[in-house]
């Protein structure tokens, strides 16, 4: 069976195979009416394009990179279901980079590693800003950064400090000994993110302005059992009626679990603010700082596109703020 190809689908809408390289490659100088045409023998014919073939025509994979700490937890999920939605709407495809751990990232570094081998890059979370862009990328792929910030390149990413602050300003308004769980950073500052910090320092700003103090604060990683041990020693220790901001819903959710295994009333004898706003956050009634994730991540992609589409501007910055969303973990009334 003949397998249909650019040529055919040219054929068929009545232009060139340039004009239809270009629809799929979501070039905005398409009129719409020729732009529908060829997306209408693209359907007809069932054609589904060659990334190969793509590149070797135009000097182009038609793929993105993306780097992301990992690709386990809800938030990167998220992530990358808004960067994929707004690639393949461009018929980009996406090769995902999980770092993990400080001997990959020094691999991927590698000039001629296949994460450079794509027509974009998309860093998330990390602050490599300075070695990417001073010595990597300035003359290479366009690149952007979602759930991260740095000055001279294009960025998506949340005001973390103001998310710190709301839930600062929010917790001191509750009686109670104040406690916090962070995730912990790496100590080597090239393989760190800026977002825990970020959100520290709004949440101690806050509490000073009410003239409120910690008891204790405790870090984790991220994952769960690191999340439910954290939680442990936080209960172990506390005085009661206790109000902990856990800077992730997954140590909030962790926090949950314990409390509710020792019997403790949630919203009473423990209040839990997180921060996320996961999908199932709502189901367990977990007060939280919901922060649009997939579309910081969208935005993110469009940024990226943009520079493929020949925009040469100055970086831009697209900043998101969290909402404060109220459920019963944080108290009757709440």
């Amino acid at each position: 069976m003949h397998k249909p190809t650019i040529q055919d689908v040219a054929r068929l809408a009545g232009v060139g195979v340039g004009t239809v390289s270009r629809v799929l490659n979501n070039h905005a100088a398409v009129r719409d009416s020729t732009r529908q045409s060829v997306l209408s023998a693209i359907r007809d014919l069932d054609y589904t394009p060659n990334p190969h073939a793509r590149r070797i025509a135009g000097g182009k994979s038609y793929t993105i990179s993306i780097l992301l700490p990992v690709v386990t937890t809800e938030f990167y999920v998220r992530l990358l279901d808004g960067l994929e939605s707004a690639f393949q709407e461009a018929r980009y495809d996406v090769a995902i980079f999980p770092l993990l751990d400080r001997s990959r990232l020094e691999r991927y570094l590698g000039s001629h590693t296949l994460a450079y081998q794509a027509d974009g890059l998309v860093m998330a979370t990390y602050n490599l800003t300075q070695m990417f862009t001073e010595n990597r990328l300035r003359h290479q792929q366009p690149m952007v950064l979602v759930d991260a910030y740095a000055e001279g390149v294009d960025c998506a990413h949340m005001n973390n400090h103001l998310g710190g602050v709301m839930a600062g300003e929010f917790l001191a308004r509750q009686e109670g000994h104040l406690y916090a769980v962070w995730v912990e950073t790496e100590l080597d500052q090239i393989f760190t993110s800026r977002v825990f910090e970020e959100r520290s320092s709004g949440f101690h700003q806050a509490l000073k302005a009410a003239g409120r103090t910690v008891s204790a604060e405790y870090v984790s990683s991220f994952d769960l059992h690191a999340a439910r041990s954290a939680a442990t020693r936080l209960l172990d220790c506390a005085q009661f009626p206790a109000v902990v901001f856990a800077s992730a819903d997954l140590l909030a959710g962790a926090l949950l679990d314990e409390a509710q295994a020792r019997g403790l009333t949630i919203g009473q004898d423990l209040k839990v603010l997180g921060f996320d706003d996961q999908p199932w956050a709502q189901a367990r009634g977990l007060s939280t700082l919901h922060q649009p994730v997939e579309a910081m991540a969208y935005e993110a992609a469009t940024l990226l596109l943009s520079r493929l589409a020949g925009y040469r501007g100055p970086p831009r910055v697209r900043t998101f703020e969290p909402r404060l969303v109220l459920r019963s973990s944080t108290g009757p009334g709440s």
